[in-house]
């Protein structure tokens, strides 16, 4: 681990990773602060920019801007209680009083510190844990690998919102959409319908940016997210004793808790940051005063949401299971660039995986020394109206869906399922479960048929591995539970 992390330290610091990073934390922060623009928007729109890099620079990119991102969101909560990305949510009920009441620099301050501190412990967290699981996972054969892309499938369970069959109905398209192009194993032509186009089949690229990136702009087209009132000028003050005190043993508790809940596949940091809230709440002898501007209420989401962000890095980088949407895109990264996450990436790679680490580690340091100045200049970005802002991501999107194969067959299908994605969010259909069945299909489909082929076609060989099994056995259990629980609600109404 320690000749990893030197490796990841001389990695990064080179002229281009290092130029890359101060870039990558500065676009994380814009996309994080300004309503409408989200982080996960970001690393789909840059999807293809960092297709053109080497491994090593193109995942500090999509890294940086998944960690800094999440951090950013609480400056527009704050500031005008408008939320720049959903785990800012919880942020919103006290900081948005707090700075009502003319405390606004104290009230960021908070948020700063309280990420910081969250985003550290996590990444201390994902440096730990990642090695231990996939030395564990070293264990796995083809039915293993079947079982473990199975089990990454029932996260559907927690992408969905409690609705299942809106959830597999989600799997079951970007699983259908998969198959399209040549068997990995025969080299038949499936549902090409004799186009050269789809003999390659459909590219990752042009499907993530359409049902992410076009939607979200068509669905935000529709609300005005310009800023009516003007920031007032404040002082950020980050390290005050007094303030330190009080909230230490909160940042401490929503940390753990924020990991804990960011490493569960599916569940994510807007789940963690609802979860501290309501615990820091439990846990404070002052339970009325919550919602009225108290330094816990800020700290307990903010330190939760950012240590979870990095807690879903490590089953992605462990397992190869993303633990929430944005990192389900970065799954999409990996296979575009010809590696898979999982026990060997960090065998295989281990360069670019203690690069990711040291850069993770790095990006929450330079939220400390970045945040203030840029809440400077954010407040004459937030006068940009999102009908500018809307046009110049498409233009983006399609930049950068034609430059991955220079096709324009790629753009037709981007703006397809941009409609697609906008009419599926609509009838809150979870677009993550399409991405999650498009990228852990084909790899299901590979190991199931390689399996077969080492036990001469016999499906007992999923059971009877132990390993195999309980992986099986742990997906039948997350799909079991939300039926059993939806039916005791019904019952009891």
């Amino acid at each position: 681990m320690i000749d990893g992390l030197l490796l990841g330290f001389e990695n990064l610091f080179q002229p281009i990773p290092l130029l890359i990073l101060f870039a990558a934390t500065m676009i994380g922060f814009l996309g994080g602060a300004l309503p409408g623009i989200s982080g996960t928007m970001l690393v789909i729109i840059l999807l293809p920019i960092s297709y053109g890099l080497d491994a090593i620079p193109a995942f500090i990119l999509l890294t940086t801007i998944y960690a800094s991102s999440v951090f950013s969101g609480l400056i527009s909560a704050i500031l005008f209680r408008t939320p720049g990305t959903p785990e800012a949510v919880a942020t919103v009920l006290d900081g948005y009083p707090m700075a009502a009441k003319g405390k606004p620099g104290q009230a960021l301050g908070i948020g700063i510190l309280s990420s910081v501190t969250g985003g550290i412990f996590g990444t201390l967290c994902l440096i730990f844990l990642t090695p231990v699981l996939a030395a564990f996972a070293l264990n796995f054969s083809s039915p293993e690998y079947f079982s473990l892309a199975v089990l990454g499938l029932t996260v559907v369970v927690s992408l969905s919102g409690g609705d299942l069959i809106k959830g597999f109905i989600g799997v079951a398209l970007g699983l259908f959409i998969a198959t399209v192009g040549m068997d990995p194993l025969t080299g038949t032509e499936r549902f090409t319908f004799d186009s050269l186009e789809l003999l390659s089949g459909i590219d990752l690229i042009p499907v993530l940016i359409g049902l992410f990136a076009v939607s979200e702009v068509l669905r935000k087209s529709k609300e005005d997210h310009t800023i009516k009132q003007q920031m007032q000028k404040f002082k950020t003050k980050i390290f005050d004793s007094k303030i330190v005190n009080q909230i230490k043993g909160t940042i401490f508790r929503s940390s753990i808790l924020g990991i804990s809940i960011g490493i569960l596949p599916g569940v994510g940091a807007t789940t963690a940051a609802m979860v501290s809230y309501s615990e820091a709440t439990r846990w404070s002898k002052n339970k009325k005063d919550f919602g009225t501007g108290v330094p816990e209420g800020i700290a307990a989401p903010e330190s939760a949401n950012n240590a979870a962000a990095m807690g879903a890095m490590v089953p992605l980088l462990s397992l190869g299971i993303p633990g929430s949407a944005t990192t389900a895109v970065i799954l999409g990264a990996f296979v575009m660039h010809g590696l898979q996450p999982g026990p060997m990436l960090i065998n295989n790679s281990p360069g670019l995986v203690y690069t990711i680490f040291i850069s993770l580690l790095l990006v929450n340091i330079l939220i400390l020394v970045f945040s203030k100045p840029f809440i400077g200049i954010f407040s004459k970005i937030m006068k940009v109206p999102y009908y500018t802002l809307g046009p110049a991501i498409i233009i983006f999107c399609i930049i950068g869906t034609f430059a991955v194969r220079n096709s324009i067959f790629d753009i037709w299908i981007m703006l397809l399922f941009g409609l697609i994605g906008f009419y599926l969010d609509k009838m809150k259909f979870p677009l993550a479960a399409v991405i999650l069945g498009l990228v852990l299909g084909p790899i299901a489909e590979e190991e199931f048929r390689r399996g077969l082929q080492m036990a001469n076609g016999d499906l007992s060989i999923f059971f009877t591995r132990p390993i195999s099994a309980i992986l099986l056995g742990l997906a039948l259990i997350a799909l079991i539970v939300p039926l059993v629980n939806n039916f005791r609600k019904k019952k009891k109404a």
